[in-house]
């Protein structure tokens, strides 16, 4: 059943809406022709919602350190905040994605408002770790309803055959937000008190609750969409994608021998496997798992997450590194600002370049530049600074926003041309490869960190001998800085072999890093090797590998004008 078109504030409020203006889809708002000025006050608004949306996600990661020491979290409790806010941003979309169709568009708009103001709200208080896990649980809704939102607007901002630009718009800025985060954070914690972040996320949230309650978007169209299985099936797959973020999180911190591991990844499969065989042999189901598990989504969902694990290699191992070297946040200002407009860049060149007959070319680009930027840096050493990085973490930053688009138009063209209900099965599968993706990534990726420090010390230590005349040498010039503080000779030369273990325990490290970036220049330069020969081959037999989904989605679109 249609809503009617006259919803309160609404700039289109008893509007007759022309075949071409009417929504895609039920829980889409319509795309009426706007005066100019009204396109371009959407547009700006699109566009602020969006890094609104991924400063969410990118304040979190920037400052969980410090919000863990403001809060006296432990390692594992700052693990449990992590989580909470990937299992909602990641499950949840699927459920507001009903949730439009059922109730319509400004009822959406009005939880995504309640409750991105009410995340950011109780922030404000010190109120400690339940209800900083409280809040992040319901940002990760916030994070994934206010995208949505955003990319709503900014297609209201667009000409009509520019609409899927605006998806890859907002796509593009929620990335962005990420390195943008960390190069504004240093400036909110300079006074080491961290309600200044609390504060700018509220005032930020304040400004985005206006902006949507003086431009409306126009109405949709409602149809039932809940059935009564998905009561049973959606918490299974909640509750599986819960234990499975756990399990990556937490096992990196405490360790993967921990029996809890175990039993929380058995768990994640049992509950993931029994939704999915609920979904399966529904007559409507909420995710046709089918379609999921063709091979072609499968490619698509395993290249989502092979980008995610890739691009770990900034996220855990340039961050790590220069952590390692002893640079801090003020130190690293210059180096974010960098990677923001290095991201900037990727996303302009991927909405500029992309051609819907060729997104393998941008896959097959992205993978080569990992694979050049990551090999680069296994020069790293103990007089690494952010500037040596520069370049290679630029490269790594634009090649994480260029390829997002090439993936989004493959699975928004396969779902679409298969029909509107296929639209919340490509965003669990988007959704959850770049999530897991992500998480697999970082864990994998310190446990191999892990053992390679280990066997690096091994290596060195078996070279280290007091009785060995350089170990000596070292030990007394590390012992001879320490004579104008310390008169006592014995104790002169114990910090100094104190502090000779700190340096061999840092050029482990530094070594280790080395090795993972070794190990990821590896893996992108195969999968750049497959896609070359896979784009190589298509373009030699001139095969367009969507060329049916175009066809399709043509017809669809040219029944529904």
């Amino acid at each position: 059943m249609a809503n009617r078109a006259s919803a309160s504030g609404s700039p289109n409020a008893g509007h007759v809406f022309k075949p071409h203006e009417r929504p895609f889809m039920p829980g889409s708002p319509a795309t009426p022709d706007h005066p100019a000025a009204r396109k371009v006050a959407y547009l700006l608004i699109g566009l602020y919602l969006a890094v609104v949306g991924g400063l969410q996600n990118g304040l979190l990661i920037a400052n969980l350190t410090f919000v863990q020491s403001n809060l006296a979290l432990t390692p594992v409790e700052g693990g449990w905040v992590t989580v909470a806010f990937n299992l909602t941003n990641a499950c949840m979309s699927m459920l507001l994605f009903k949730a439009r169709q059922e109730f319509g568009i400004q009822r959406f708009v009005r939880v995504a408002m309640s409750a991105l103001l009410f995340a950011n709200f109780v922030q404000l208080f010190d109120a400690g770790y339940h209800v900083e896990l409280l809040s992040r649980g319901i940002a990760g809704i916030a994070g994934s309803c206010i995208s949505t939102l955003a990319t709503f607007y900014l297609i209201q901002g667009m000409p009509a055959k520019a609409k899927i630009v605006a998806v890859l718009i907002g796509i593009g800025l929620g990335q962005i937000a990420i390195p943008l985060a960390r190069a504004i954070s240093p400036a909110l914690l300079a006074s080491g008190d961290i309600d200044h972040l609390f504060q700018l996320q509220f005032g930020l949230s304040l400004v985005a609750v206006g902006l949507v309650n003086i431009l409306h978007l126009p109405p949709g169209e409602t149809v039932r969409s809940f059935e009564k299985l998905d009561l049973i099936s959606f918490p299974l797959l909640t509750s599986g994608i819960g234990l499975l973020c756990a399990f990556l999180v937490q096992g990196r911190i405490i360790w993967w021998d921990k029996p809890w591991l175990g039993a929380a990844l058995a768990g994640a499969i049992l509950l993931i496997g029994l939704a999915f065989l609920i979904e399966h042999n529904r007559a409507n189901p909420m995710l046709h798992t089918r379609w999921m598990t063709s091979g072609n989504i499968l490619a698509f969902a395993l290249t989502g997450a092979m980008v995610r694990v890739l691009l770990s290699e900034q996220n855990f191992g340039a961050t790590g590194l220069l952590s390692t070297v002893g640079m801090v946040n003020d130190q690293l200002v210059t180096y974010y600002w960098i990677l923001t407009l290095a991201a900037f860049l990727g996303s302009t060149v991927s909405i500029v370049r992309l051609d819907p007959t060729d997104l393998t070319r941008p896959i097959m680009v992205a993978m080569g530049i990992i694979a050049v930027a990551a090999l680069l840096d296994t020069r790293s050493g103990v007089l690494t600074r952010p500037a040596n990085l520069y370049w290679t973490q630029a490269l790594l930053a634009f090649a994480s926003v260029y390829v997002m688009a090439s993936l989004m138009m493959q699975g928004i063209l396969r779902a679409l041309s298969r029909g509107p209900d296929y639209i919340i099965s490509f965003i669990a599968v988007f959704g959850l490869s770049q999530t897991i993706g992500g998480l697999a990534g970082v864990a994998a990726l310190s446990a191999f960190h892990t053992i390679r420090v280990k066997a690096h010390l091994m290596t060195m230590g078996q070279s280290l001998s007091l009785s060995d005349p350089a170990v000596a040498q070292a030990i007394g010039q590390l012992a001879a800085g320490q004579s104008a503080t310390l008169g006592d000779a014995a104790l002169r030369q114990a910090t100094g072999a104190s502090r000779l273990v700190q340096q061999v325990n840092q050029q482990a490290a530094i070594m280790a890093f080395n090795d993972v970036f070794f190990v990821i220049g590896c893996l992108a330069g195969a999968a750049f090797a497959i896609t070359f020969a896979r784009w190589a081959y298509l373009r030699r037999k001139g095969i367009n590998p969507l060329a049916d989904e175009m066809a399709a989605l043509q017809t669809m679109m040219s029944r529904n004008a």
